[in-house]
């Protein structure tokens, strides 16, 4: 189940409102010894965190699907470079990050109970039936329950008074809701800054050297082309360098299926219109401050690589007018029910 972006919390009755984490989407899938970790674009992610494998096996309930967030608390916040470090390293590494900064999976929905599909119920009742099979579990173990309320102050409170903790933002659900995978008619959210999924389509090289200067943003319309809709360049010498082993190895044709990036400008260089296509697979997070005519009017600042994203999923739609006008700054709070 999707939400939709919005500015501001919807404030009439028979809402529910959620911290929105700022960690990975996952669903977890247990049948009897069997355990599954999936992201919401379909990858397995148990192999990354077998810490919340054992931690599922070791639940009384045996038949069950829970719809959660994993993070990783640390030093009172959650650290999303703690999670993007356990994609893709060798087993040993993984156990011992598992070890050393363990991760925890948040729960908000239950769409599986007893092996019963409860996805057609509303969401209160849902939500109901989830806080029965936290009621005689550890507040402070790998799997936890994630706050909700239905009082619109509580979710202003978390806005205000949590700010630079960790949280990306708030999610409101309507209470009268069934789950409907890949809707996003009955759940908003406010983030704490006026971000947006892109795809890399392409780079281009520094003025000097070999290294990345700039990558080429990408958004996908309703008939599937990429359009380049921007670049970030907010990188130090070190990153830049660093960058040139994640995209090389992608260089492929045509990157961008839409618009394609443009030719000179007064402003660039005969160097700086250069670009390199890349394979549609890398999907990032970029703060923007302003978009209209197509494409971000200004660079944008690169916050972090997104691999729990399917590329597919990077559309128009995040910068369609008005999706996240007044978006206000939000904290954390702690990951206690």
């Amino acid at each position: 189940m999707e939400a939709r972006a919005t500015g501001e919390l919807p404030a009439e009755s028979g809402w529910r409102y959620e911290p929105k984490w700022d960690g990975f989407r996952c669903l977890a899938f247990r049948d009897d010894e069997r355990v599954a970790l999936q992201s919401k674009s379909g990858q397995p992610f148990g192999r990354y965190f077998p810490e919340l494998v054992s931690a599922l096996l070791a639940l009384p309930a045996r038949a069950f699907v829970l719809d959660g967030e994993i993070v990783i608390p640390e030093d009172g916040t959650l650290s999303f470079d703690a999670l993007l470090q356990r994609i893709h390293p060798a087993e040993r590494r993984v156990q011992k990050l598992a070890h050393e900064t363990p991760a925890v999976l948040l729960a908000f929905d239950l769409l599986v109970e007893a092996g019963k599909d409860v996805t057609g119920l509303p969401l209160a009742e849902r939500r109901a039936r989830l806080e029965r099979f936290f009621a005689a579990l550890p507040e402070d173990g790998r799997v936890r329950l994630s706050p909700s309320s239905t009082a619109l102050d509580v979710a202003r409170g978390w806005m205000r008074e949590l700010a630079g903790s960790g949280l990306d933002g708030v999610i409101a659900k309507r209470a009268d809701a069934a789950y409907a995978s890949g809707e996003r008619t009955a759940m908003v959210k406010v983030k704490n800054v006026r971000s947006a999924d892109c795809v890399v389509g392409g780079f281009r090289r520094a003025e000097r050297g070999r290294e990345v200067g700039s990558l080429l943003l990408g958004l996908y319309d309703d008939e599937g082309l990429l359009h380049h809709v921007g670049f970030a360049a907010s990188f130090d010498a070190a990153e830049r360098a660093g960058l040139r082993t994640v995209v090389e190895p992608l260089v492929h044709p045509p990157g961008f299926t839409g618009r394609a990036p443009g030719g000179p400008s007064r402003w660039s260089t005969g160097r700086s219109t250069e670009w390199e296509p890349l394979r549609p697979t890398l999907v990032c997070e970029v703060r923007y401050d302003h978009y209209s005519g197509g494409r971000f009017r200004h660079g944008t600042k690169f916050l972090r690589w997104r691999p729990d994203k399917a590329p597919r999923q990077c559309t128009l739609a995040q910068v369609a007018p008005g999706a996240r006008r007044g978006a206000k700054a939000v904290g954390c709070p702690p990951t206690r029910s």
